[in-house]
Order: C-alpha cells, then structure tokens, then sequence
C-alpha cells in the first residue's frame, strides 16, 4: 500500500480492500472506466456495501494523479468520521432536546458545502445528513472553506436519502424544504419542534422525489430581479429564523 500524506490518498486495488478491512473512512474511490475484472468486482462489492462512493473515470485522471501502478484504483481518505444518524437522534431525544437536522440534496459545489456547515454549526444545528453519492467530496478544501466546522458538527452519510426522510418523518420530525416552488414565506411559518432543513442543488433545487416528500415547503421572499439566492445564502437565513423562533439567545 502506497499513501501521499499531503494529498492523503492510496492506490491499488489490494491497498484500497485493506483500508475497508482497517476501518478507515474513505471518502471516494476512483476506479478506471471499463475496467470489469474479478478483483475490480469485488473491490466494488465491498465498496458498495460499506456505502463508500464510486466515481468511474479515465485513466488519464488517475494518471494525472499519480503515474506509479495504481492497478486503475485511486482512493482518498476522509479527513471527518461519519457519524451515526440513529446514535445522534436518540441521543437528542434523551437529552430533551428538539432534533435539529440539515439535508443536503446533491450539493457539489465544495464552497457553498463548506459554507453551509459552518451555518449549521454556528446555529446548533445536531447533524449534516448526505447521500453517499452525488455531493461534494469533504475533503481539505471543504474542511478549509467550514472553517473548521466539518471537525466539529456530525455528518451523516446514507445510502438513500428517500429512505433516511421517512425514517426522520417516522419518528418525529417534520421536514422543511426550502423552495422557491412555494407559496409559503418563511418568516410566517411556525419552525419550532423537531425539525430536518431539507436544501437541494445548485442547479435545480431539490429533487421531485424528496421534494413531494416534505411535510412543508417555504420560500424566502424575492424583491430585486433575480428569482433566487444561493443554496449557502439560503441554508444560512433558514437556520437563523429557526434559532431566532427557538429563542435560543446562548
């Protein structure tokens, strides 16, 4: 096994099964496009049921990575543990406290990842909940851009957010997306109680599937000509009317 403490990374298709079998957290595993041998199937095999991302590339990606023999396998590390949503949502309930949750729907863009977290932490939001695919990969420039906030708030990461929003539905919280496809005004709706901030791409918004899903739908109001504000911008007023309606004054 072969690792570049700078850019945190191994190579490998034996080196990356190994890191799976140790524990560590990877973040994502890059994998040659049409490469189908019967290491590479149980290399994805494991990777899929221990919920690690695959991304399937060129060689000449991997190669702009490293030119030693990576057997067409590249996988980063993580710089966070993920964190257990079942563990922190019972931990909320024992505690008396009302759980406090962001959903991230596809967002890729490793700024406004970063920015929304340090939001998220700033506002004492309990947890970041992602899907193991499609987002931002958390790596040093996200951790950078939080300032630090991905070493302190929990992010969850799941295997289908579909399922993870009618778990948290199941058990108490109401869903809240933030959507310009609402009549509905933020600042006039009652947000107190156990709740779950569902926010979705840069391009698009949130997804019809997640969408239809929400117990509400809100809007921030609109003056100027522009129909609507950045996912990062909108995370970081959503959550403030919820601690501001919350009369949390620590």
């Amino acid at each position: 096994m072969n690792q570049n403490p700078e850019k945190d990374y191994i190579f490998g298709i034996r080196a990356v099964m190994e890191a799976i079998h140790a524990g560590r957290e990877l973040e994502v595993v890059l994998v040659q496009k049409n490469l189908n041998n019967d290491l590479i199937k149980e290399l994805l095999l494991l990777l899929h049921q221990n919920h690690v991302p695959v991304k399937r590339v060129p060689d000449v990606k991997l190669n702009s990575i490293t030119r030693k023999n990576h057997q067409g396998v590249i996988c980063f590390y993580s710089p966070i543990r993920y964190a257990s949503l079942e563990h922190i949502l019972d931990q909320c309930y024992a505690s008396g406290e009302d759980p406090f949750f962001v959903i991230l729907d596809r967002i890729t863009d490793v700024r406004n990842f970063g920015a929304i977290s340090r939001s998220a932490e700033c506002a004492g939001v309990h947890a970041l909940i992602i899907s193991d695919k499609g987002n931002a990969i958390i790596g040093a420039d996200a951790v950078k851009t939080s300032a630090g906030a991905l070493h302190h708030i929990p992010v969850c990461r799941v295997a289908k957010l579909a399922e993870t929003i009618q778990f948290l539905k199941n058990s108490g919280l109401r869903i809240i997306a933030l959507t310009e496809k609402s009549a509905e005004i933020l600042f006039q709706s009652e947000l107190q109680g156990p709740a779950a901030l569902l926010l979705g791409s840069e391009e698009d918004g949130i997804s019809s599937e997640l969408l239809i899903m929400a117990d509400t739908r809100l809007k921030i109001p609109m003056k100027g000509t522009i129909g609507s504000l950045n996912v990062s911008a909108t995370a970081a007023i959503a959550l403030y009317e919820v601690v501001r309606q919350r009369g949390s004054n620590d």
